[in-house]
Order: structure tokens, then sequence, then C-alpha cells
């Protein structure tokens, strides 16, 4: 018997059905199911033979979806219903027991946590090898002098090591992150029934500990509607991606022939259908699209969670997708982007001939007036009135004549403004913490060394 007189619209049916997709929470059901069945046992639901059979006939849907074959029925609305409606066949009537005192509502929500935490985890992992991958290549080009940018117009040089490091602290950050979207998916929601509790005093402490949570949901209504840490993980994702999307766009400039800083490995270039000479840096252009993919999916479900009203709604069915597709595409990012810099080739000459520039140190002819008293904002207009003069000329700064440095200030001279500009002594000048001098990138590679152990890598 049912509470319906007539069978459901074949496209309602298509359009209320979640199993196309939420078969990948199967393992989770599966884990969850095995401890709230002993829950059972314990409460006298389940006696011991019927614990056995259960748990003997999950194992065996378990076998089935590892091998590949288990096989969905049309009539599998999701997940939770295909495993029971199997483990049923295979056991006979005790599995119909396994449902008692809980509900497809805290079922999802346990699902996609224990989705959560281990996604996070991996991510996590993932975060850390592409974090080593640039230490290496930092330890290995610390002294390798390059131009950085502001605007993408040469602003000052700074040592190539410095410059990837950058990107460790992004990933660095990364990591916390999807440690925050781990910990936030670190309350279990099963127990909370469909949303108002249950009528059997169940043990939710000892179902949580047997599945690894550090806690219960306290609040049986939010434990079916939250999906904050599905939230936390897509931030943490998307923030991520968008990390990788700029280290790709850096990539990819630097690889063309206008700038040829850098030159990828074969294994992650490609050529062209037309041009037999192209060599095209087509995983670091990915890198950059795949950051609006992933971002998108964290719109998605902000939009699926907007306004809802408490409890389950249906249109939580759609935070599955977004999720999935994040953490598989961020994971897979994260992959190729370590194995691309592994196998990339820096070119010192043409990185040094960029940094080499001249110009690059007119803040530091500007600290020279400072240090002799004149105020910087007048000493930023000298040394604008240098810079023109020197490009009208078509000369550098150095070939500027004692005379014409008179004429700007007083307090130039050309032996000072010439050792300004001399080989690394702007590189060595930036001596605060954080800067790109030596001596504080031997600090911020101990401490990258640090924070990398820290992860467990």
């Amino acid at each position: 018997m049912s509470r319906f007189h007539d069978p459901q619209d074949p496209l309602f049916k298509r359009l209320n059905a979640s199993i196309s997709f939420d078969i990948r929470l199967a393992p989770y059901d599966i884990a969850a199911s095995r401890a709230h069945a002993r829950m059972l046992a314990g409460l006298g639901v389940l006696d011991a033979d019927e614990l056995t059979a259960i748990l003997g006939g999950l194992d065996a849907v378990a076998a089935e979806l590892e091998s590949g074959a288990f096989e969905v029925h049309p009539d599998d609305e999701d997940v939770h219903m295909a495993v029971e409606r199997r483990l049923t066949e295979l056991i006979g009537p005790a599995g119909g027991k396994l449902h008692t005192a809980r509900s497809r509502n805290d079922q999802v929500a346990t699902d996609l946590a224990l989705f959560v935490r281990e996604r996070s985890a991996e991510a996590r992992r993932r975060c850390a090898e592409l974090m080593a991958a640039l230490l290496e290549l930092a330890e290995r080009h610390r002294d390798w002098p390059m131009p950085a940018y502001t605007h993408l117009q040469r602003a000052q040089p700074v040592y190539l090591g410095h410059h990837l490091l950058a990107y460790f602290w992004m990933l660095a950050r990364d990591a916390q992150r999807f440690a925050a979207a781990e910990q936030a998916a670190g309350a279990m929601p099963l127990g909370a029934g469909a949303g108002a509790g249950l009528n059997w005093q169940v043990d939710r402490a000892a179902v949580a500990g047997e599945l690894g949570f550090d806690s219960i949901v306290p609040n049986s209504i939010d434990a079916v509607s939250n999906r904050d840490f599905a939230l936390d993980y897509l931030y943490a994702a998307a923030a991520c991606a968008t990390h990788l999307s700029r280290l790709g766009a850096e990539i990819v400039l630097w690889t063309s022939e206008e700038f040829g800083f850098l030159r990828l490995g074969d294994a992650f270039s490609s050529g062209s259908s037309i041009m037999p000479q192209k060599r095209n840096p087509d995983a670091a252009e990915l890198l950059r699209a795949k950051a609006p993919r992933i971002a998108a999916d964290l719109a998605a479900l902000l939009g699926v969670t907007h306004g809802l009203p408490l409890t389950y709604n249906k249109d939580l069915q759609e935070d599955k997708e977004p999720l999935f597709d994040a953490a598989d595409t961020i994971e897979l990012c994260l992959a190729a982007a370590a194995g691309m810099l592994g196998a990339a080739e820096f070119d010192r000459e043409r990185l040094a001939a960029g940094a080499a520039d001249e110009l690059l140190a007119a803040t530091d002819l500007a600290d020279l007036l400072v240090r002799r008293g004149v105020p910087f904002r007048e000493a930023h207009g000298v040394v604008g009135g240098l810079v023109r003069e020197a490009l009208e000329r078509g000369a550098k700064l150095s070939e500027l004549s004692q005379q014409d440095l008179a004429k700007h200030s007083a307090e130039l001279d050309l032996d000072a403004v010439r050792e300004a500009l001399t080989g690394d002594r702007c590189l060595e000048s930036k001596v605060s913490p954080g800067g790109t001098a030596s001596d504080r990138l031997a600090e911020q590679l101990t401490a990258a060394h640090a924070a990398l152990a820290g992860l467990g890598a």
C-alpha cells in the first residue's frame, strides 16, 4: 500500500531521481549503515543473527559496487534506496529493518559530510605536493634575478625563488581552508531523522565515533538542512583554483616568445593541427579556464541554499553534482600543476636581461635622496624627471652625467647613483621582512619548509 493512488509520471521520475550521480556516495552510505546497524543491535531492534546478516549483506553490496557488478534498477530513486533494495534482495526481510530510526534526510547529510571530510584531506595532500614542487624550484632558483611586474609592466627586480614562493604561500592558505572544511564536516547529522529527532534513544555518539566524526550536530533541524560544510569545501576549491589560474596565466606569458622566461616539458605541451612549429602551453591555459568552472559550482550551491525554509527540501538534491565536479576538477588541476612544474625549465639569461633594466631601480634612487634628507614625495618627482630625461635621450640612467643629475637635485652625485644601479644591489636592498634580499629569502625558505612539514609532507 502507498499514500498515492497513481504512479509517478515518467518525467517527474526523471526529474526526481538522483541515482545517476549520487551512486558515488554508496561507500559512505554503506559505512554509515554498518555503524547504524550496530547501534540498532544495541537498542535491541536487531538480534545477533539479523545484525550478522545485515553486515554480511552490506559487505556483499560493497563488493558488487567495487567490481562494477551492482545493477541500478529503474525504480532506484537514489543511492539509499538502491543499497537498501539490494540488501533486502540478498538477505530477505531483515534488510528492511535497517531503516529503523533514520531518514534519507539524515542519511544523505551524513554521506555528504563523510565525502567532504575525505575530499578535503585529499585536496590538502595535493596542495602539499604542489607546494613541495614550488619549494624545490624556489630553492634551485633562489639567486636568479627576474623582473617583477605591476599592471603587467616591469616594476622591480626580484629573485625567481622569491616569486615562486608567492604561490607556495597561496597554496598554504588553500590547505588551511580545506582543513577548515574538513573540520566543518566533523559533526555527524545521523540520528536527526527527518528533522524532528527520533522515537528511539539512539546512541549517536557511538555511531559518530565509529565513523570518525568529532561530534554530533546538536540540533536535529540544523542536522538535515545544513550544507555549510559543502559550501566551505567549494569556497576552498574555488580559491585554490583561482590561485592555480594565476599561476597558469603567468606560465602562458612566460612561455611566449615575447617573454621567453620558461619552457614547459613535452609531456605538458601540445601542438597545432595546422601549424607544425607551434608549442602551446595548454596545461597552463586549462588551469586558467578551470577556475571559473569551480567558482560556478560554488555559486550553484549558494543559489540552491539561498532562501530555503527549514528543514529538508528537495532542492538540496542539487548539492551533489557541483560538489563532485569541484572535487574532481581541483584534484586534477593540483596534480597537473605539480607535474607541469616538475618538467619546467627557466631561461636564466632571459630572466636576468629583464631584471637588468635600470629603470627598475627608480625607487632605490628615490630612497637614496630620502636618506639625504629629501622628502619622499619630492624625491619621487626628482627621479621621475630623471627617468623622463633618460627616455627622451634614449640613454640609460647610469649614462647621465653629473651635470644632468644636478639639474634635477643637488643631492644627487654620479658615483652614488651608479652604485645604486649596479648589479644585485637593488635586489639586496630589499631587506624588510618578507622581502627578496638573499638573507630574507633564506628566512622565507626555512619558514616554507616548516609550513610544508606541518602539513605532513
